[in-house]
């Protein structure tokens, strides 16, 4: 089960070296970008000590895949992919949110509205609801970006208030979130999916235009459901068939496990490690419509180096 958590390499005009939770990314000279999605997997925003494979690949060709069409509403960082764990852009300042954007009751927003709040993000949820009801209008929840530890909700208000986004680019992140998840919607649609919520996560490029970055639409961004059976599981009031990384959180909350303070992440043993990867392949399989490809991973370190440097050279 070779994957790849917690590489460190040393690139040619290496300026500095950036991990976050489930990626590293390598700021070079020239402001290039260098963006490694590792295997590493974080649910409640705690990292697991096991990697899972081709958790990274998966994403990286995801989230390229959807940058590819959804480049017309919006710019994006990226200019290439040397290596199916890696992308290469331009370095931005990215904006100190996340923004979420919710269709459906669901996750986070669920768990809030069943502890009684009506209020999430200064954004009214109607009375009435059942977890995983459609919104009457998809709702955006932003929230502030945590290098270590929770992020946290915060509301539009309090965002241009403390000055984190100002209300001009605030307006424009709104507008590019929101036809962002129409074009995701549109996408799932098409694969018999249903996007439930999902987060964006936008820069500024050194000529003050705004960017998309990091991932869209993977699973550990996004929660999916199968729309064939969604209204019948409704009315039966069973859970819904999902792909997302929500199935890992009921893992984790029947162990007894939710991040928090004193907890004790349970053992993952190798056949629940092999579950989960399979569950990754079958969304990647059903969002891009398309069969995954599992790249060598004999000696992953070794091909990302080789792959990048050859880039690097011809650049």
């Amino acid at each position: 089960m070779d994957t790849i958590t917690k590489p460190n390499f040393q690139f040619p005009k290496q300026l500095s070296k950036y991990s976050g939770k489930v990626r590293e990314v390598y700021e070079l000279e020239k402001g290039i970008l260098i963006m490694i999605a590792t295997d590493r997997l974080s649910a409640f925003d705690v990292v697991m000590p096991s990697g899972i494979p081709y958790k990274g690949q998966i994403l990286n060709q995801i989230a390229n895949q959807m940058m590819g069409a959804t480049a017309d509403i919006v710019p994006n960082w990226l200019e290439a992919s040397p290596d199916p764990n890696v992308s290469i852009g331009r370095h931005c300042t990215p904006f100190k949110i996340e923004m979420v954007i919710r269709g459906y009751l669901s996750g986070h927003s669920a768990r809030e509205y069943k502890a009684g709040k009506r209020i999430l993000c200064g954004v009214e949820m109607p009375d009435g609801m059942i977890e995983n009801d459609a919104f009457p209008e998809p709702i955006i929840t932003p929230a502030t970006k945590s290098d270590q530890g929770h992020d946290e909700d915060i509301s539009k208000e309090q965002i241009i208030e403390k000055g984190i986004v100002s209300e001009i680019d605030y307006l424009q992140l709104e507008k590019y979130t929101h036809a962002l998840f129409q074009r995701g919607t549109e996408i799932s649609k098409s694969r018999d999916l249903i996007l439930v919520d999902t987060k964006y996560e936008f820069g500024k490029t050194i000529e003050g235009n705004i960017v998309l970055i990091d991932e869209i639409h993977t699973p550990d961004s996004s929660r999916y459901f199968y729309s064939d059976g969604y209204k019948e599981r409704q009315l039966r009031g069973e859970p819904q068939k999902q792909l997302s990384k929500e199935f890992v959180r009921q893992w984790l909350i029947s162990k007894n496990f939710q991040g928090l303070r004193g907890q004790k992440i349970p053992v993952m043993t190798e056949p629940y490690i092999k579950s989960v990867s399979s569950r990754y392949i079958e969304l990647y399989e059903k969002i891009t419509g398309e069969n995954f490809i599992k790249a060598d991973t004999s000696n992953i370190e070794k091909r990302i180096e080789r792959n990048v440097l050859d880039y690097l050279s011809r650049t």
